[in-house]
């Protein structure tokens, strides 16, 4: 049986000198491991070797979570201009791509974040912020709180994880804790030795991300280190893409 849907790919692995092994991002399937068969041909059917974050209609047979599937057809548009000139927006959406790999399961559909994760990738264009990386980072980050949610692993953010006291101006500086799965006040910090020392600005807008677009670039990295961390520890492992995207310095800041 033929499937059709929308997909990005999100990673790709050479099976043999002319062909590939394929992570796609479904929006009405989930993930998709599936085999293009001849994908390195020049005169392929797919148009020459798959990249990771084209995305496009795709045909695929085979729906069995422990099985390669067969892609059949893939039109993908190529990676965008806009990525490719500018590294550290790159480097982000690449990012993102592993997360979405790493944190979604095969065949689990997520409509909603297919959405937003397509919508991120068009953000981070060159024509939309024009290469600016304190925007592209406060989209990496949205996008991330999207994702950790979409998957049921939403961070507590708008009170303590552990006494529910609800956030105030008056917390001043706070704390995150992989353990605690959220913000941690003051008066709870002892109880978690991997706690995080926040800055005043960082909890505001870990608590209110509709104003995360005011913060500065500074509060920005903070808040990103904590989210690569936190997602570290949910995965158990380095997150291969990690360090371009804490702190790495931009031409066109």
């Amino acid at each position: 049986m033929l499937t059709k849907d929308r997909a990005v790919c999100i990673r790709t692995v050479d099976y043999s000198e002319t062909s590939q092994v394929v992570v796609l991002f479904g929006r009405l399937s989930g993930k998709i491991r599936a085999l293009a068969k001849g994908s390195k041909r020049p005169k392929s059917s797919f148009d020459g070797p798959i990249e990771v974050l084209s995305f496009g209609e795709i045909v695929f047979s085979g729906v069995q979570q422990e099985k390669l599937a067969t892609l059949t057809e893939f039109q993908p548009q190529p990676v965008r201009g806009g990525l490719r000139r500018c590294l550290f927006a790159l480097h982000c959406a690449q990012f993102a791509a592993e997360l979405v790999d790493l944190l979604t399961d095969g065949y689990d559909p997520h409509p909603d974040l297919f959405d937003q994760f397509v919508q991120f990738l068009e953000d981070v264009e060159e024509g939309r912020l024009e290469l600016n990386r304190r925007d592209i980072l406060v989209r990496l980050i949205l996008f991330q709180l999207v994702l950790l949610y979409e998957v049921g692993l939403r961070p507590v953010l708008n009170a303590c994880a552990n006494c529910k006291r609800a956030f105030s101006e008056a917390w001043g500086q706070g704390y995150f804790s992989h353990s605690a799965n959220g913000l941690i006040c003051r008066d709870c910090e002892m109880s978690f030795p991997d706690r995080i020392l926040l800055g005043a600005q960082a909890v505001k807008y870990l608590t209110d991300v509709r104003q995360i677009a005011n913060a500065d670039s500074k509060t920005l990295d903070e808040i990103e280190r904590v989210l690569v961390r936190h997602l570290t520890g949910i995965l158990g492992h380095r997150l291969r893409m990690a360090e371009y995207v804490q702190g790495t310095p931009n031409a066109n800041s």
